[in-house]
């Protein structure tokens, strides 16, 4: 089997939880849960279907290095690094944030969510930017 396909689908698919968080932002601001509700299980799905995809790559796929030197090289590691440390961190915040939200713990839900938006939101879009970075410069 060809897994050479998965490192544009981890990246497509971390773009779209990004997009969705940002919906999901949206909808809250609005003051409509529905939505936000809707967005958020959404861009949580979406990013377990990107776990799976990611781990599969990883389990079959070669290691692949970065092929540039300097200061491109010392910027991507900088990403990557940021991205991987906080990337640790999104299934256990966004499990909890979820949780909380799902059973309508609100004040909790959103005293845990002020800290897992910007970090999932960081770690969607840097996925990005470290997949066009290593494919595509």
């Amino acid at each position: 089997m060809n897994f050479s396909v998965l490192p544009t689908v981890n990246a497509f698919l971390n773009g779209t939880s990004a997009v969705l968080l940002v919906i999901a932002y949206v909808m809250i601001r609005q003051n409509n849960r529905e939505a936000h509700k809707k967005a958020m299980i959404a861009a949580f799905t979406t990013s377990c279907v990107f776990l799976v995809s990611y781990l599969t790559y990883h389990f079959k796929a070669k290691i692949t290095t970065f092929p540039h030197e300097g200061g491109l090289k010392t910027l991507y590691l900088t990403i990557l690094g940021t991205h991987t440390i906080l990337a640790a961190a999104v299934p256990f915040l966004a499990v909890i944030s979820l949780r909380r939200g799902l059973a309508g713990r609100f004040p909790a839900h959103k005293a845990i969510s002020r800290w897992t938006l910007p970090i999932w939101l960081y770690v969607s879009v840097t996925g990005v930017v470290v997949y066009l970075m290593l494919y595509h410069l």
